[in-house]
């Protein structure tokens, strides 16, 4: 067992202290000093001197009950010290007991180390045969469910270095050890949110596991819930994932947001002088008036910001669900009908009894709209009479929709699925422009700027996104609430990003971290 023989005379004394160390390690329910002497294979009397300065120490700790020993709180604490991540482990603390109640397994959070992932903390299950991996116990990081969720949030240039640098060893039959499968698992898994270890680390263990991101989409660990394979089916983990991802998101929202190298700080990112809304959402920049037109749906009002700074509101009767903002006027459509607001009497915005789920005008002053008919999501034109004629017919609702003058496309958000989709008023196909997984947030708002990229609101994300022409992720702006509701690209020279955001539906505890909630936000736009 000892590992002195090559060392040199000085430190012959510190490797065989370090062997006894790692034996009582190893035994986590204590060892004899005659088991303990047979494995170091360590005279007594050495050892006896070896137990004695490392339990002065309080490495070591002895049972008098049992007569064995064990490792004392002072390796607990330092190991603390290395990896405790003090702000990580109290926030996930609430949620990892609730996870460990709700499941009845034991519950983990960790964090990536170089390409291991480290034990913070953990909640046991009350079954006597349960999982109980160590503090501070290093797992690889591609046979983990809370590893392949953390390789799965991470910039596709992190990632991509880690995947390349690891070794795929098997750790058990189940194992993944071919790369191609190793990178198409995790593409799965950024789709869906979470991701599950099936025996791959240990047979007969398995676990579900999702990222936990700050609010400036940095990853900073990952919770897991982990039991035995009879008891945590396949079908059981595909329930539980949901869970996790919204539990790995409450503990995101506590943590104080970190910022990768490199990114700006976001401070450009300010409120407004308009007033605070319930549920602020439809935002659409007026070039006519010079204004941003939006709306509170829950408190009902159409509010018209200039950007002087003064502000224009109308009280609506019943909560808003659309707006259509043309040269000529503006019309609210609400689940009474609509409102007329500042309107041109000779030529106002159409009217119809349908269902209007999104609206933007497109080339021509054609009126676009997304609609609910007989349980039939459609896109198509609205005409001055209020008739409808239907372009595209979708399984999913779209209720966002802008129009790109420059190209002459039209693209719309359906958060069902995280897809923004980009249609071609000549043809009748129906286009994935880009996907947003539903861990980094729902799909609410859409407009696109001068250069052709195209930019979404994430509620519950704490940002805001931008997708380069080509549908590549290009910027992510994080936000100092959870919630942005929608965007719209305005102000005099058209490089103005406005932001509306909701207060009603953040939780009280997230409420005092993000107080802002419900503001209208601006940020100027780089060239």
């Amino acid at each position: 067992m000892s590992k002195s023989s090559n060392t040199g005379e000085g430190t012959a004394s510190l490797e065989k202290a370090i062997d006894v160390l790692d034996a009582i390690s190893a035994a986590p329910e204590g060892i004899s000093q005659s088991e303990l002497s047979e494995q170091v294979a360590l005279p007594r009397t050495t050892l006896y001197r070896i137990l004695a300065t490392l339990n002065a120490r309080g490495l070591v700790r002895r049972d008098p009950s049992r007569h064995v020993y064990c490792l004392g709180f002072r390796c607990v604490e330092m190991a603390r010290q290395a990896y405790a991540m003090p702000e990580l482990v109290s926030a996930a603390s609430h949620e990892l007991r609730a996870l460990r109640d709700l499941t009845g397994e034991t519950s983990y959070v960790g964090t990536l180390e170089g390409i291991d992932v480290v034990s913070l903390e953990r909640y046991d299950s009350p079954h006597t045969q349960r999982s109980r991996t160590s503090h501070g116990h290093r797992k690889p990081v591609y046979a983990t469910s809370q590893g392949k969720a953390i390789l799965a949030a991470l910039p596709a240039v992190e990632r991509d270095a880690i995947v390349a640098a690891v070794r795929l060893k098997a750790h058990t039959e189940m194992t993944i050890t071919d790369r191609r499968r190793l990178v198409a698992e995790l593409r799965v898994v950024a789709s869906r949110g979470y991701a599950i270890d099936d025996e791959e680390n240990v047979l007969g263990t398995r676990c579900v596991g999702a990222a936990i991101t700050d609010a400036h989409g940095v990853v900073r660990g990952a919770i897991s819930v982990a039991g035995p394979a009879y008891r945590l089916t396949h079908h059981r983990l595909e329930l539980l994932g949901p869970e996790l991802v919204a539990a790995a998101r409450h503990i995101g929202a506590l943590l104080t947001p970190l910022r990768r190298a490199g990114e700006s700080t976001g401070d450009a990112v300010t409120p407004t002088s308009a007033p605070t809304a319930l549920y602020g959402a439809h935002p659409v920049w007026s070039p006519e008036r010079q204004a941003l037109i939006w709306a509170d749906t829950l408190a009902p009002a159409l509010r018209i910001s200039s950007e002087s700074g003064g502000e224009q509101r109308v009280q609506i009767s019943h909560p808003i669900r659309c707006l259509l903002v043309t040269a000529q006027g503006i019309r609210a459509f609400h689940e009474a009908g609509s409102t007329l607001v500042d309107a041109d009497k000779k030529r106002p915005p159409p009217d119809t009894d349908r269902v209007l789920l999104a609206a933007c005008v497109g080339a021509e002053d054609i009126i676009w709209v997304s609609s609910l008919q007989a349980r039939k999501f459609q896109i198509g034109i609205l005409h001055d009479d209020g008739a409808f004629t239907s372009k595209w017919s979708l399984n999913h609702a779209v209720d966002g929709l802008r129009f790109d003058r420059t190209t002459g496309l039209l693209f719309g958000t359906m958060p069902d699925t995280g897809d923004i989709i980009v249609l071609n008023p000549s043809r009748k196909e129906v286009r994935t422009f880009a996907r947003v997984p539903k861990s980094s947030g729902v799909l609410s708002g859409l407009d696109v700027d001068n250069e052709g990229g195209v930019w979404v609101a994430l509620r519950d994300g704490w940002s805001a996104m931008r997708f380069a022409a080509d549908g590549n992720l290009d910027q992510t702006v994080p936000l100092p609430v959870p919630c942005p509701t929608g965007i719209a690209v305005g102000g005099v020279d058209g490089k103005t990003l406005f932001i509306a955001t909701a207060r009603q539906p953040v939780p009280l505890d997230v409420l005092k971290k993000a107080p802002l909630s419900g503001s209208l936000f601006r940020l100027a736009l780089t060239a």
